[in-house]
């Protein structure tokens, strides 16, 4: 558990103010600006015996000043998550508003004690070069930094003297953002409200589809020193990263200033004789950065308590304590026959949730399934059935479907949803020559550092290469009558599952894979019934297996490292994972962790995919095999298996614990995280049991018990 990074007060009232969050609590006319200003809640934890004479924090007792929580921040935290609580949990408004009061309070209680814990403890802070120094805070230091400044000023050089200049550019570049979302959010309604046309032509069949996990996301530490807030009066190419949403124009941009601005003025937010040209130097910008610079202290205060917790954890003790009980105990689980805890287990395996052990035959595939047309899905389902076969299969009939179907790339729809651009050279894209349209620019070419700077902007994507073209021909042009919309016209290339067994292989081959195998059988489609069911008329499932190979370079596959970026085991993984999301329709199995969990028992898969999945899994990882159904073709992937002299597959190297991706890591980043958040729960709920007690806290109920009626 963090300090919630949420800011309740002022910093909740950009987006109250954006969307009119507040409009059926009658605000605007029951509330003046001097009763949004009452303090609700005096806080000064100072008060206490840890401050006294003798106490942890004697000597930095004079540091502590009272801090004031104001009816604003409470209303603001109602409308927030309150009114959730009331509409959807069963609270009364009076017990909300209790527990909004609570969070705010102790919050306030977080921040002084967070100034105390760092002039006794020091801190460890980040530089712009990405390296970590040891900082001491002092009593003379923290009066120098506030001495001559009052009001918001002071407050806010009171954080800023324990955050270092990239914690408070970090902190700058956030409210911005922040304020930026508010105006989007008013644009878009005026934008909105110019058009009253809506685009019918424009929705298709392939209006959407899944992406990858973590498109477009950015590194939670980035942030722009040249990025401004964007009010319309200024340029837009002075905003450095910002982007202006679609069709913004800069008189659209200052009609969602100028509401936003009446939102503020509406909640008292507004001082009379005020510039309100400048955002900047309103005192609500001031009151939303005091906010953010708390955020940011709150944040370094939680990092401290990480740094604590991780350093009780020893070699020996994740070995002993941790993977050996955990193995210990699985084996005695996971070794009985059919086991549903098993079963479980394997589906729910994730980046903290790991099998340490598993019988032979376990293991997961990736499947995607190119499937047969709704004509060719129709077709079948009224042929009549091989021999009467009670099972209704109907064996010959899809075998002379399968021949002609066809599949197309599925990713037309990241087109339209501003995810394509075209590949430079450089990008090395794989794919045809008449489109070299790739996706995801943003995380694919923006998440290295820039020069200069500590932080990339993006975070990459995992499992996920991000080289394979989209397989067609695309034309772009301007949309009639609007020179900002783009209209796309697709012309994807039907393949057959043998066109996909060669992009597939090519696109492994094009990264230094090599995949070797052949085609099961030459004479698929011209398989007899007599050589489909056994005498016995049951069916021989391994007739249909169409295709297995395997990729060269996994015979020594190393399961520690599937998921390190740059192994031959990760890079085998986020190809074939970038097939599936260019092909599969399979929509389940995208974003999956490592796939379907495989059992080598009877399951209730079709029994057709039950026969490859296994197959590939005896085979092993990198095995590829391909098979029909019902649906269509499945091509499946072994991405994991528990062999014969696998069944306790990882190895923990306490040295490999920081090299990201590797079994080692995640392991020990998942006890790490169930260490801290152990350790923090407990010390957040000591500094509430020490503090937040009538000494130090002082409510004033009465100020806002007319708000339980709203």
């Amino acid at each position: 558990m963090k300090f919630k990074k949420t800011k309740i007060a002022a910093m909740t009232l950009a987006g109250v103010v954006a969307c009119g969050a507040l409009a059926g609590c009658s605000l605007t006319t029951r509330d003046t600006s001097r009763d949004l200003s009452q303090v609700i809640a005096e806080v000064d934890i100072s008060k206490s015996d840890k401050f006294a004479a003798g106490g942890e924090f004697a000597e930095y007792a004079d540091v502590i000043t009272r801090s004031d929580v104001l009816k604003r921040e409470l209303v603001a935290g109602y409308a927030d998550y309150g009114a959730t609580y009331v509409s959807s949990y069963g609270y009364t408004a009076e017990a909300a508003y209790d527990l909004i009061k609570n969070n705010l309070v102790n919050r306030q209680i977080y921040l002084q004690y967070a100034r105390a814990y760092f002039l006794k403890n020091g801190a460890t802070v980040k530089d712009k070069e990405g390296g970590e120094t040891k900082v001491n805070y002092t009593k003379e230091g923290f009066n120098a930094a506030i001495a001559g400044k009052e009001g918001d000023e002071r407050e806010i050089a009171a954080i800023a003297y324990f955050l270092s200049e990239e914690e408070q550019a970090h902190a700058e570049y956030e409210l911005k953002v922040t304020v930026n979302s508010a105006l989007d959010s008013r644009e878009h309604e005026v934008i909105e409200g110019i058009h009253t046309h809506q685009h019918e032509d424009e929705t298709s069949t392939s209006s959407s589809r899944t992406t990858p996990t973590g498109v477009d996301a950015e590194n939670e530490d980035y942030y722009d020193p040249a990025y401004k807030v964007y009010t319309g009066s200024n340029s837009l190419s002075d905003c450095g990263s910002y982007e202006a949403q679609d069709e913004s124009t800069p008189a659209s941009r200052k009609a969602a200033y100028r509401a936003f601005l009446a939102g503020l003025d509406s909640y008292g937010l507004i001082r009379k004789g005020e510039n309100t040209s400048d955002l900047t130097a309103l005192s609500y910008y001031s009151l939303e950065r005091k906010n953010m610079y708390e955020a940011e202290l709150l944040e370094k205060l939680n990092d401290a308590f990480e740094a604590n917790a991780e350093s009780g954890i020893t070699e020996d003790w994740i070995k002993t304590e941790k993977l050996e009980k955990t193995l210990k105990v699985q084996k005695a689980s996971f070794s009985v026959a059919n086991s549903e805890d098993l079963d479980t287990a394997l589906d729910g395996v994730s980046d903290s949730n790991f099998v340490l052990y598993a019988p032979e035959g376990y293991g997961y595939v990736i499947n995607i399934l190119l499937p047969f047309s709704a004509a060719q899905a129709r077709e079948l389902k009224d042929a009549p059935a091989d021999m009467d076969d009670p099972k209704g299969n109907k064996f010959l009939k899809r075998a002379s479907l399968l021949q002609s179907l066809t599949a197309i790339d599925q990713r037309s729809a990241w087109f339209k949803a501003d995810y394509a651009f075209e590949a430079s050279e450089e990008d090395h894209a794989y794919g045809t020559e008449s489109t070299k349209y790739l996706f995801f620019e943003n995380n694919l070419k923006k998440s290295s550092p820039a020069e200069g700077t500590a932080q990339a902007h993006y975070n990459e994507l995992k499992n996920y290469l991000g080289r394979y073209a989209y397989n067609g021909t695309v034309s772009i042009k301007e949309k009639e009558g609007d020179e900002d919309e783009k209209e796309y016209s697709f012309r994807p290339n039907r393949i057959t599952i043998d066109d996909f067994i060669e992009e597939m292989t090519g696109y492994l081959s094009s990264e230094g894979l090599t995949l070797t195998g052949g085609y099961a059988s030459n004479r698929y489609y011209d398989l007899s019934l007599d050589e489909i069911y056994e005498t016995d008329e049951t069916v021989d499932y391994s007739k249909f297996l169409y295709y297995r190979g395997k990729i060269e370079q996994l015979a020594d596959f190393d399961p520690n490292k599937i998921f390190q970026k740059g192994s031959k085991e990760n890079l085998a993984f986020s190809i074939i994972n970038e097939l599936s999301f260019a092909y599969n329709t399979d929509t389940a199995g995208l974003n999956s962790y490592l796939g379907y969990a495989v059992s080598p028992n009877t399951t209730d898969f079709v029994k057709e995919f039950e026969y490859a999945a296994q197959e590939a899994v005896r085979m092993g990882p990198g095995s590829v095999t391909i098979a029909p159904s019902d649906y269509g073709w499945h091509i499946m992937y072994c991405t994991f298996a528990y062999g014969k002299d696998t069944t306790e597959p990882y190895t923990f190297d306490w040295s490999q614990r920081f090299e990201e991706g590797t079994f080692s890591n995640l392991y020990f980043e998942a006890i790490k995280a169930d260490n801290f958040s152990k350790y923090s729960e407990d010390m957040q709920q000591k500094i509430v049991n020490t503090y937040n007690n009538e000494t130090c806290v002082t409510v004033y109920t009465k100020r806002y018990s007319d708000r339980y009626e709203v």
